[in-house]
């Protein structure tokens, strides 16, 4: 597996991948906002100061995850797993890869938003050392109110 820090030209290649991820999600109520995204909204959020990593296996891009810096640390969201990939650490290599950059960057926290009913995201991100510090319900575009949780780490150069 190779993970590449993402381009601007990248931008297809991320909304490919989220939407071939997010698929799974378009029956839940409320569907998913990541699956109303485009190409352009992701050149936007890329201009603006979005980053994103991607997983390559044999060259073919198979996860990627967004993320942004801020003052207490790195934010990501969107972790996405094409379906015939998941369950083989790719997510946690992902993980393991923005925990190692936000170190590089000097930040001191990771941090994710989960909805509360996506119970196997949060198994994953406890069994890496995340923990809840926060429960809201949040408003989606459509005003549908979605419960989630925030989930934090506190990173240190020995603990990655």
């Amino acid at each position: 597996m190779n993970i590449v820090l993402a381009k601007f030209e990248d931008a297809t290649v991320i909304h490919q991948v989220m939407l071939e991820a997010f698929k799974e999600y378009e029956h839940a109520t409320p569907p998913s906002s990541a699956l109303s995204e485009t190409v352009f909204s992701i050149e936007q959020a890329l201009n603006g100061g979005e980053q994103a990593f991607i997983a390559y296996v044999d060259e073919r891009p198979v996860a990627m995850v967004r993320f942004t810096l801020n003052d207490k640390g790195i934010y990501f969201f969107r972790l996405s797993v094409i379906p015939e990939r998941q369950g083989q650490g790719l997510a946690k290599a992902l993980v393991t890869e923005i925990e190692k950059y936000a170190c590089t960057q000097g930040k001191l926290i990771s941090e994710c938003k989960v909805r509360m009913d996506v119970l196997k995201n949060i198994a994953l991100y406890k069994s890496m050392g995340y923990v809840i510090t926060k429960e809201e319900v949040v408003e989606n575009r459509d005003g549908v109110e979605i419960p989630v949780v925030t989930m934090a780490k506190i990173l240190t150069a020995k603990g990655i």
